[in-house]
């Protein structure tokens, strides 16, 4: 698995061409709920006092992630704000803040962060989310911010997003064992869905 990465760190990252040229700087990543994935990225200018560019980033236009930069080709390939705003808006809301519930019906927390795959996926692994509750059963620890994975099957509202009852059994305290715990998730999910012969 890719190495994993909190949207809220992403805010600030220099957007650089392969050229090297440093072109802007994230102001905030959009997540398009349906697809599950990154829908792209608002972005500032390069200085310290820049503001907002009138150029967005979708994320079909990302050659990768990194721990310290997002690479694109060229300045070219920057968009009009609307390509990522309109792909993130399919969600009918913001994630952040949204009601966490399982689709058997428990309200496990808030959306406090979105996990995000590095690389060329722009995939959305997980949640970091306020506890409303403890989520392993017989836990004498009452957990307040953990991640859970999002499963396949995601269901986002401008008010909740649904994520299947079985993912709350691999939670983590923080990312660095939260990648295991998406695999473990992963795994158990492929396995349920294989036909039995």
């Amino acid at each position: 698995m890719s190495e994993l990465m909190s949207a809220r760190d992403l805010g600030g990252r220099p957007v650089v061409t392969l050229g090297g040229e440093a072109v802007a700087r994230v102001k905030d990543t959009v997540f398009d709920g349906p697809a599950g994935r990154v829908a792209g990225f608002t972005l500032n200018g390069r200085g310290l006092l820049a503001g907002p560019l009138k150029q967005s980033l979708p994320w079909s236009a990302v050659h990768s992630l990194g721990r310290d930069a997002v690479m694109i080709l060229s300045r070219g390939v920057l968009a009009e704000p609307a390509a990522v705003i309109a792909r993130g808006e399919a969600a009918h809301g913001r994630v952040l803040g949204a009601r966490v519930l399982t689709d058997g019906g428990t309200e496990v927390g808030t959306v406090l962060d979105l996990v995000v795959e590095a690389g060329i996926s722009g995939r959305v692994v997980g949640f970091r989310i306020a506890a409303r509750q403890s989520l392993e059963s017989g836990s004498k620890r009452r957990r307040r911010k953990v991640y859970v994975p999002r499963g396949e099957t995601l269901a986002v509202s401008g008010q909740a997003l649904v994520i299947p009852a079985d993912a709350t059994r691999f939670v983590a305290d923080d990312l660095a064992g939260f990648a295991a715990q998406v695999e473990a998730f992963r795994l158990r999910e492929a396995d349920r869905t294989e036909p039995t012969p």
